[in-house]
Order: structure tokens, then sequence, then C-alpha cells
């Protein structure tokens, strides 16, 4: 099978590790990459947010199965013109993708399923916005509707920094959502769909604040791990029954078959399972520590979720242990991140490149906010949590920030639910 992974980041140099060691994949190409991935992949030039432009290089390198990392060429069509050109493609039609482009989408479709999820109102002008953070109060929760990139959302008790951040998105041209807080800890996980059939895999947990003691600005995700030693005994198939079969059940209702990866963001509350959010791929940076631990050949599942076949593949297999995965950020990030940067250890064990690029001078710089994903599998959290520190301490990159606390509450058990 000839596979052409879409996108640039850590999560693509993941599938690409994971689909490079499958039997089944005789060729394998990542554009436009990273320089990671040119390790593993054959790079092209390409601006992966013109579908046309997709969709010509897969043709033209006569790819098998594409898989569209980014959400970005997802909302703009990229799956839909690779499908138009008789190529399979893992990830959702534009419509379907509207589930992570619109959270507005997302919470008529979950009102429609009867999946649970926070309470919101939709503000669409400022006059509305100050009755919206009234009537939910504090602490506030203000979203952008759009794509952000995982940085659109505020969680906050200062109502002047609610208003302004509000104020900030619709100034940019999006709706806003003022949601109820939800309490408790938050699960991310992972289904693979065909439109029909939903495969779950391990649920992961990422840390979205910048600093240690989630402080900071909101991020992209700062460092994840799996499994949830923490996680309630069932946990997995009550999402499966509650949300995502309803939530896939109800997009072929409308007509528009969600075809791919659907990523839960969930609360575990005092009041149950609530959703956050939906994403429509595999998920940054929780895609680096889930695949290391599924056994399962990856390419095999990614062309059964897109040629409808999900429900004749045998039950996933899973390695014992865990992984910890820590994002290295440049100086700067999320609000300026410095680039240009000369970085040396990029290519130690369990180093993952996001935000790389080759220099003129053939060595790897940084080439955005978050430069790498380092992870590590070990026996157990703690295991993989003491080896993934240690690998981070042979990478270097001027005035880098990693968070020192990823994993660890989880591993002294002050997780509860």
């Amino acid at each position: 099978m000839r596979v052409l992974v879409i996108g640039s980041g850590a999560r693509e140099h993941a599938l690409c590790v994971a689909l490079q060691s499958d039997p089944a994949v005789t060729a394998l190409a990542c554009a436009p990459g990273n320089a990671g991935t040119v390790t593993l992949a054959q790079a092209f030039p390409l601006d992966a947010a013109d579908p046309a432009a997709v969709s010509a290089l897969a043709v033209e390198w006569q790819a098998h199965l594409v898989v569209v990392g980014p959400e970005v060429p997802l909302v703009a069509g990229a799956a839909d013109a690779v499908r138009e050109a008789g190529i399979a493609c893992f990830g959702p039609s534009a419509q379907a993708a509207q589930i992570e482009g619109s959270k507005a989408f997302a919470k008529h479709v979950m009102t429609a399923a009867g999946v649970p999820t926070a309470q919101f109102s939709a503000v669409g002008g400022e006059a509305e916005l100050e009755t919206a953070l009234d009537e939910a109060g504090a602490p506030y929760v203000v979203k952008d509707d759009g794509l952000a990139a995982g940085k659109g959302v505020l969680v906050t008790t200062d109502r002047a920094a609610a208003v302004a951040h509000g104020q900030a998105v619709l100034g940019a041209g999006h709706s806003v959502l003022i949601e109820e807080f939800l309490d408790g800890p938050e699960v991310s996980l992972f289904a693979l769909s065909d439109g029909t059939t939903v495969v779950p895999l391990l649920p992961a947990q990422d840390h979205k604040r910048r600093d240690d003691g989630d402080g900071g600005p909101n991020t992209g995700g700062m460092g994840a791990y799996a499994p949830l030693p923490w996680a309630p005994a069932g946990l997995v198939e009550e999402v499966r029954a509650t949300v995502l079969q309803p939530t896939i059940d109800e997009m072929a209702r409308r007509g528009e078959p969600f075809s791919g990866l659907l990523y839960a963001g969930l609360a575990l509350t005092s009041r149950g399972v609530r959703v956050v959010e939906f994403n429509a791929r595999f998920g940054d940076p929780e895609t680096q520590v889930v695949l290391p631990l599924l056994e399962t050949p990856l390419a095999g599942l990614l062309y059964a979720a897109a040629t409808g076949t999900l429900a004749e593949q045998p039950p996933l297999r899973w390695r014992d242990g865990a992984a910890v995965t820590v994002v290295v950020a440049a100086s700067g990030y999320p609000e300026r991140p410095r680039v240009g940067d000369p970085i040396t250890g990029a290519d130690g064990e369990g180093v993952l490149h996001a935000g790389t690029a080759l220099g003129p001078d053939g060595l790897v710089h940084s080439a955005g906010g978050r430069v790498l994903s380092v992870t590590a599998v070990g026996e157990d959290l703690a295991a993989a949590r003491q080896t993934v520190y240690e690998r981070l301490a042979s990478v270097r990159l001027a005035d880098a920030h990693w968070r020192t606390d990823i994993a660890l509450a989880a591993v002294e058990g002050r997780i509860t639910t």
C-alpha cells in the first residue's frame, strides 16, 4: 500500500512512525512534512489547505491511501477532492468536518443526538456577549466558534478578561459560544469511524496550559499521557454508547456521514460524562502517546475506515505499559514564538518533530511554536515519565520551554473522578 500523509506536525511524524512499521506499507510520503518526517517518508512541497493541490499530489504519486492530519485541510475539503479522484482517504468530508469547524454546529448535532454536553449560548454580537456571560456566571467559558488551533478557548473567573476575549473573537469575524463551566478531569478519546461503525482507541489526557500546575495561557497542547490509571472502569464503553455512536448515527441521518477520526474531548463531571468539544482528526499531542501503544497495524485500520469496512476488522491489540510525551516549545510560545534557532539532539530516540525545518546549513532549526514532542514508553506511567524527561535532557534549543509536570498528578494519584 502506498500511503500519503498530509501535514507537518508531530502528529504527522507519529503517524509516519506507525505506518512505516506496518508491513503492508510499501511506500510512504508526507507533505509538506518537516525535518523529522523526511527521514521516514518522501517529502513534497504542498499547500495543505488547497484541496486541489492535495488531490493532484495524491494522483501524481499514485497513492492508495491518503491520511489527512490537520483540521484546516479537512474543513477546506481535501478529503472530498481526494475521493473525487478515486483514491481512498482517511478523513471526513468538508461538511462532516464542521463538527470541528463550527462549535455551534457540533452543539446542534449533540442536541439532536442526545449527547451530554455543556449548556451554551451562541453570541453573534457584542450586545449579547455581556448578557450571556452574566447568565452563565463564573467561571466563564468563552469559545471561538471557528478553528483556532486549540487556542480559542478562555476559562477564567475574570469577567473583564472574558469580555475582552469574546470581543476579540467577534472582531475577527467569528461568532462566540458562552458555555457553562464543567468540573472534573478531562479525557481525550479517539475513535475510528467509517460512517457507521465506531472503534474507540485508548483514552489519553492532554495538558493544555503552557506552564506547570496548569498555569499560563491556553496552547495547542504541552504534553499528554496514556492510558489513564484513574479512569473509571467501563469509561470507554460508556462513551462509545452515549457519545460516539449516537453522534455518528446523527451525522449519517443528516446525510453528512462522518468517516475518519472522531476525537471526543470529555469532562468527567460530578454529574457524569460531558462532551467539551469534538475534533475531526487525530489530536496533537495525544496521537504521540496513543499510537506507540497500538499493536494492531495502523494502515489496515485507516484503510478500513476510509473504505467502509471497519466492522470486518478484528478487535484492536494494545501493548502493556504506558506512554508520555512532552512538548518542547519555542521562546515566546504561544503568543509570539521565536523561529530560526538551531536544534541539537533532535534525532534522539523518541523525538518527534513538529515546528522544524532544515536550514541552509543542513542543520535542524525551529520553524514554529511547538517545536518537538519527546515521547517514551515504559512498563507503567512512572517509568515512561522518568524516561521521557531523561530524553529531554539531550535536546538543545535556545530559551526553549517545556512543562516539568506532565503526567505527574496521575503518577502521584492526585486525579479523582
